[in-house]
């Protein structure tokens, strides 16, 4: 099995929504990234899957990137801070329109993740990112676990993001073995 079909089974069809939703974004021209957990299985050793989707494009293409994924059948729905939108599978993917990931686009990388080419958050964007969705205490538990447990990925595949990490992040993380 591939990573591609891998995924499209743990989503159940994700991986057409993805492709839809890079189709669309590439076809335009716009200048966009991956971020959250799909960003950390690309700078992880070992992807995991996750059933969501974030992205950031640059702050002049919001407008249009809704239109542009709604013509092409996604359902959208505005919340504050992001706009969701809802494919033909179980994937949620959800345009992030907040300050903090403006210039994340203007870094971005492609890659190739779960067998699917995209732009992906640099590294330290991804990490970053991360440290943000963690300090947010709003969100529930089992979420800033997650986050937690991504940000501890990132960190044993890159060593030195550690001293990128805050004083309250090193007491909760084992120190990585340095080579």
């Amino acid at each position: 099995m591939t990573g591609k079909q891998f995924y499209d089974w743990q989503t159940r069809g994700g991986t057409d929504d993805v492709m839809r939703l890079v189709d669309c974004l590439e076809r335009a021209d716009v200048a966009w990234c991956v971020i959250g957990g799909v960003a950390v299985n690309r700078w992880a050793q070992q992807p995991m899957v996750t059933q969501d989707v974030d992205f950031v494009v640059a702050v002049e293409a919001m407008e249009q990137t809704v239109s542009l994924l709604e013509q092409a059948g996604f359902r959208s729905e505005k919340f504050e801070g992001s706009v969701n939108f809802k494919g033909r599978s179980a994937l949620s993917i959800q345009l992030s329109t907040e300050d903090f990931y403006r210039d994340f686009p203007a870094r971005a990388v492609p890659a190739d993740v779960h067998g699917i080419l995209m732009r992906v958050a640099l590294l330290e964007d991804t990490l970053r990112g991360k440290i943000k969705a963690w300090s947010e205490p709003q969100h529930r538990q089992s979420k800033r676990i997650r986050d937690l447990a991504d940000i501890a990925r990132l960190v044993e595949a890159h060593p030195h993001l550690w001293d990128l990490l805050t004083d309250d992040l090193k007491r909760q993380l084992q120190p990585p073995e340095r080579t």
